[in-house]
């Protein structure tokens, strides 16, 4: 006991000292990324200043008004501009096809901004309706995310195979009789843990994500009369669900050749294009996260080797490959044992060896990838339930893992309750 409480304060100081040197990194990130804007696009808000200035001051002495009345009937139209009211004739905001495009755009996250409730039972209502609609969809964002990795490590590790059996490391027939324990056992033992790298997964992400970003952009720019370049802009920021709402798509009245298959291809272009980069941001975090990992060590905040549970002996399995994602097991073949792990042991293989390598062969799995951004928070949630508990673990309950409902380790819910469900495993 004593063993595991050393091990779980060694790493939540570790824990402690990633999540300091990620808020520094991110706050010099945004400092720079702040200098940069403001370089690029300050002389651009001048010359629109003077530009506007220049304006008013020539419409008014060619009409001649008093700068107040124009300034009053500028607000007028600013307060009918909230309201959806534009120069140009636009769809309808509230009949239903623009309701539907308003809560898809609120559950998505995305909130272009364009349309917004005007009464104060809209807003009330919008308050619960988002809380129920985004938490919803952030469920099937990782279930999306969980089948589309296991549908890429399950393509990977299938051209691994093919190409092992090419250069004759593994037999053809899996049925032939099995010939005395040799190499191509070792090597066959040896593929039944493989699991693709990230970097693989991240790259065929990143491929999707710019060829769905691309084709989007040729259509937007065909039916918008946007530049290319403009629509590649606008595909980044709806599909990542920044939504500034300075270029929206599918607003006009009426558009050229037939509109409900743009209408329909711009629904189809947006969910696939926020569930790949949704995807695409998980696995560059992972990336994220040991390019931070190499930087603490490299600081000597984090250590390599020498903690209680390597001297005795559990890291020495056979290892797959590092930087790897696992795909999920099917009704056929072998079927990996489940770890029983807790969250200290869970945190300390994290920052154990070189890379991030976990001590039981696994750099990252199913659940890590889709938990990476949530053990400090489960670690929190424990630290907090066994402060509450006089510093006693909780109990582990096997038929409590069963009863939940997401015990399977879908989402972020999930994740963390299988975190929380697995500690204090007697071992």
């Amino acid at each position: 006991m004593a063993c595991r409480r050393g091990c779980c304060s060694r790493a939540m100081n570790e824990d402690n000292a990633r999540f300091l040197m990620l808020a520094v990194l991110i706050m010099l990130y945004l400092l720079c990324g702040a200098a940069v804007f403001s370089a690029l696009e300050q002389p651009k808000e001048r010359q629109a200043k003077e530009r506007w200035a220049q304006r008013i001051e020539s419409f008014t002495q060619k009409h001649n008004l008093t700068r107040t009345d124009l300034e009053t009937f500028l607000r007028f139209y600013e307060e009918a501009n909230v309201a959806g009211i534009r120069v140009d004739t636009l769809r309808p905001r509230w009949d239903f096809t623009g309701a539907f495009y308003f809560v898809g755009t609120v559950v998505s996250t995305i909130g272009f901004g364009m349309t917004t409730p005007a009464t104060v039972s809209g807003k009330v209502f919008l308050i619960f309706y988002g809380l129920i609609g985004c938490a919803s969809t952030i469920l099937f964002f990782n279930l999306f995310l969980e089948r589309i990795i296991t549908v890429l490590a399950f393509v990977l590790k299938s051209c691994h195979e093919l190409q092992r059996r090419r250069q004759g490391v593994m037999p053809r027939d899996g049925h032939r009789k099995a010939p005395p324990p040799g190499p191509r056992d070792r090597d066959r033992d040896i593929l039944a843990g493989w699991k693709p790298s990230v970097y693989y997964v991240m790259l065929i992400l990143c491929v999707a994500a710019v060829v769905i970003s691309c084709c989007a952009s040729a259509m937007y720019s065909a039916a918008e009369g946007w530049g290319y370049l403009d629509s590649l802009y606008f595909c980044f920021v709806a599909f990542s669900t920044i939504g500034f709402g300075d270029m929206v798509s599918s607003q006009r009245v009426a558009y050229d050749g037939n509109q409900t298959t743009y209408r329909l291809g711009n629904f189809l272009f947006i969910l696939m294009g926020v569930c790949c980069i949704y995807s695409l941001f998980n696995v560059i975090s992972i990336v994220i996260k040991q390019t931070l990992n190499w930087l603490l060590r490299k600081l000597g905040i984090l250590c390599c080797r020498g903690c209680c549970r390597c001297s005795a002996g559990i890291g020495k399995r056979l290892r797959p490959r590092r930087n790897a994602v696992m795909p999920s097991s099917t009704g056929h073949g072998h079927r990996r044992a489940r770890r029983t792990v807790s969250i200290e042991t869970d945190a300390v293989n994290e920052s154990e060896t070189d890379g991030g390598r976990r001590m039981s062969g696994e750099m990252i799995s199913m659940r890590d990838l889709q938990a990476t951004n949530k053990v400090n928070l489960a670690l929190m949630q424990k630290q907090l339930s066994e402060a509450a508990n006089n510093g006693i673990p909780r109990p582990s309950g096997s038929n409590q893992n069963r009863l939940n409902g997401f015990s399977g380790g879908v989402g972020a819910l999930g994740i963390m309750n299988n975190r929380l469900a697995e500690t204090s495993v007697d071992r």
